[in-house]
């Protein structure tokens, strides 16, 4: 490998005719980094943006900042958005809540604080037993999870600073309401597991190097045990792996309180290994049995029946089924299927009242179905609308499941169902302010680029059609690590509906919504196909006279970061405006920083020359700072915590863009102070960030 370093710098001025006035944009120091990998000759003008402690890029982010705060200041409309988003955000949000002893535990927000709290109801009376926003002035500390106790009486909850995926876990006793010595940190990737009131199972990481923890890489993970009223430093070591550096762990109790239950991960691969001990004498370390050894699909513990676990797998079933497996005889002849694959994809089961409530996906859609544990059929659960289910709550000998509903223009609903009694009532439902009937969800399909059948989501106020006229259109997409993108509330999408726009959400490949298969065509060499069925969701709305590429804006987060980095680098004349949030934006270092290598499962090794070339092909960064093109007006944002994504990508890939953008479009970038990814983001800063969006698109997009 060759490498040349010297030092340059430039400074770029482009008059942005149509926007209102000549932006020049902050002089950007280049390194001549020069490196010669499998033969193709990289450049890497900016990777000294990676170094985020470094003078020089704190600098450049406040001088970036300036100029596009001073930007997005002047656009119209921004005051009547930011005051409408205010206005919808002040509705009531309820958690699913989670049973212990005769007490309920939920979230709650009223829509006023920045962050929500947690709620306590016994015997019908609540009241509030924590409240993040004592935490800090600006609402950037948040509530990462909240676990109570076997009893009720404690309640362990992870604390997340500026929202960095670290946690730090403390203890609350309920019954003195005073807060425990108890302090667990470097916690990452974990929630905790109670035994009984006596402590938890919780995973993490080695501390990090000092002044690295939002950069260094994360590798060794193990599970540990907690006894309330010990130091950290006393903990039990209940399993490591020395020799397996990427493997990570999640430590659950069984709900009969006989078995830890070991999940063993690597990275985002969706395949699994499950370990158990049993607990009838304790935790013992060195009794821990390999029930599923290799990694070959995917494994989900759902519940037991004493020696008989019931797993949720794809194993011999694309769209999942539920197996049966006796820890007494656990060899595979011997495993029973329970519930087989249906047409439908089942993305999530729970073992509740001795009945099993399994979640399915219908062409991206959910539905609720019961089951006896023999894999009787016994109703369907109808909730009467296109939306999404999550949050099934409830355990083996509970009478009561619960679960949130939702849908593009409705926010969650809480639902309680009476398992003896085969009864749904809400539990809880949000007061509103804006009319959910005012507005209509079309579900179509399109062809992609290879001709497969593509859902897309298209909604508006009631009366929009296709051909009726040219929409300002926000279009969604991620298409990544088998995650479903289905129907959800968004305030701001109901603002951009009000303002006349409409928003479309395209359920791309790589995503979970049919199976497995579906995530193979939109991972590794198959990455194309994603930015593929983008593009041609794109091609589709303008063809069905939805909209028109002018009036066309598109936006992702993370891995949709990435796509829209990706599709406006491969056809920015298609699009009239883009948001690319947190993207994964250079495809040839994302595996050298925090837990950046757990996704070469779905992204490739660009150590290995085949994944490289593919990589290098569709690399956001690599393409800007090669092609000089007129690049879409396009807002990137990031923040400065982000310890998944870390915000050198977006840095560099703005600076790239700026260079090489030969026309009018500003390129802006747009950094948050003491935010993270995304997770325990504050109401306020969230307002903010919509407000801005929301901005950009109504201004750059054509049609006022």
């Amino acid at each position: 490998m060759k490498r040349v370093i010297s030092m340059v710098s430039g400074i770029f001025i482009f008059s942005l005719a149509g926007y209102g006035e000549k932006i020049e944009y902050p002089e950007t120091k280049t390194v001549k980094v020069v490196e010669e990998k499998f033969g193709i000759r990289l450049e890497d003008p900016y990777r000294w943006m990676e170094d985020l402690d470094s003078p020089d890029l704190k600098k450049w982010i406040k001088i970036q900042n300036k100029l596009t705060f001073s930007f997005l200041e002047k656009l119209d409309k921004r005051e009547e958005i930011k005051k409408r988003l205010k206005q919808l955000w002040k509705f009531e949000y309820y958690g699913v809540p989670r049973k212990r002893g005769n007490r309920y535990f939920f979230s709650f927000n009223d829509g006023s604080k920045d962050q929500p709290v947690v709620i306590m109801k016994e015997n019908d009376e609540e009241k509030v037993v924590i409240d993040p926003n004592k935490w800090s002035k600006d609402g950037t500390v948040s509530l990462a999870f909240f676990v109570p106790s076997e009893s009720g009486r404690y309640i362990a909850y992870g604390i997340s600073e500026g929202g960095s995926d670290w946690r730090t876990i403390k203890v609350l006793d309920l019954q003195t309401g005073k807060l425990l010595a108890d302090k667990v940190e470097w916690v990452k990737f974990s929630t905790v597991s109670w035994l009984g009131d006596e402590g938890f199972f919780y995973s993490r990481y080695p501390a990090p190097k000092e002044g690295e923890k939002l950069e260094d890489v994360n590798y060794f993970h193990k599970v540990y045990f907690h006894k309330l009223g010990e130091k950290q430093n006393r903990d039990l070591l209940v399993y490591e792996r020395k020799d397996k550096k990427e493997w990570g762990f999640s430590a659950d109790v069984t709900d009969d309180k006989k078995f830890l239950i070991i999940t063993v991960w690597k990275g985002t691969d969706e395949r699994n290994l499950v370990f158990y001990t049993s607990l009838s004498s304790g935790v013992d370390k060195n009794k821990i049995v390999e029930l599923i050894p290799n990694f070959e699909n995917s494994y989900i513990f759902i519940g037991n029946d004493d020696k008989t676990f019931y797993f949720l797998t794809d194993n011999k079933a694309e769209r999942k089924r539920v197996i049966a497996v006796d820890i007494s005889d656990p060899v595979r002849d011997n495993w029973k299927e329970v519930i087989p694959e249906s047409n439908d994809t089942l993305v999530d089961v729970v073992y509740v009242g001795g009945k099993f409530f399994a979640n399915y996906l219908s062409d991206a859609k959910s539905k609720l179905v019961v089951y006896g544990t023999d894999g009787s059929y016994i109703k369907e659960i109808a909730l009467g609308s296109m939306g999404t289910i999550y949050g099934l709550s409830g355990r083996r000998n509970d009478d009561e499941l619960f679960f949130s509903f939702t849908s593009f223009v409705s926010p969650p609903y809480v639902y309680r169902y009476i398992v003896s009694k085969e009864s749904l009532s809400k539990f809880k439902e949000p007061s509103l302010n804006f009319d959910p009937s005012e507005y209509q969800v079309v579900q179509s399909f399109y062809r992609s680029k290879d001709g497969t059948r593509i859902p897309i989501f298209i909604v508006g106020k009631k009366g929009f059609a296709r051909g009726k006229g040219k929409y300002k259109t926000i279009l969604y997409g991620y298409g990544g690590f088998n995650i479903p993108i289905t129907p959800r509330f968004r305030v701001s999408t109901i603002v951009w509906l009000e303002l006349g726009g409409l928003y479309a959400v395209a359920n791309l490949r790589g995503g979970g919504e049919y199976g497995r298969s579906w995530h193979d065509q939109g991972r590794l060499h198959n990455k194309q196909n994603v930015f593929d069925d983008f593009i041609y969701a794109a091609k589709y709305l303008i063809r069905e006279g939805y909209t028109d590429s002018k009036s066309l804006g598109i936006t992702g987060r993370s891995n949709g970061g990435l796509l829209i980095g990706a599709v406006i680098t491969q056809e920015p004349s298609l699009f009239g405006a883009a948001v690319p949030a947190v993207g994964v934006l250079d495809m040839l270092r994302f595996h050298k920083f925090t837990i950046g290598w757990a996704w070469v499962s779905d992204y490739g090794d660009p150590e290995k020359e085949e994944d490289f070339r593919v990589l290098y092909s569709y690399s956001p960064y690599h393409k800007a700072l090669k092609e000089k093109k007129c690049y879409p007006p396009t807002l990137i944002l990031t923040a400065d915590y982000d310890d998944r994504v870390v915000p050198s990508h977006s840095f560099k890939f703005a600076a790239a863009l700026q260079k090489s953008q030969i026309c009018n479009n500003p390129i802006l970038i747009r950094v948050e102070s003491r935010a993270g990814h995304g997770a325990g983001t504050p109401v306020s800063k969230k307002i903010e960030e919509d407000t801005d969006i929301l901005s950009f698109f109504y201004n750059m997009l054509k049609l006022h």
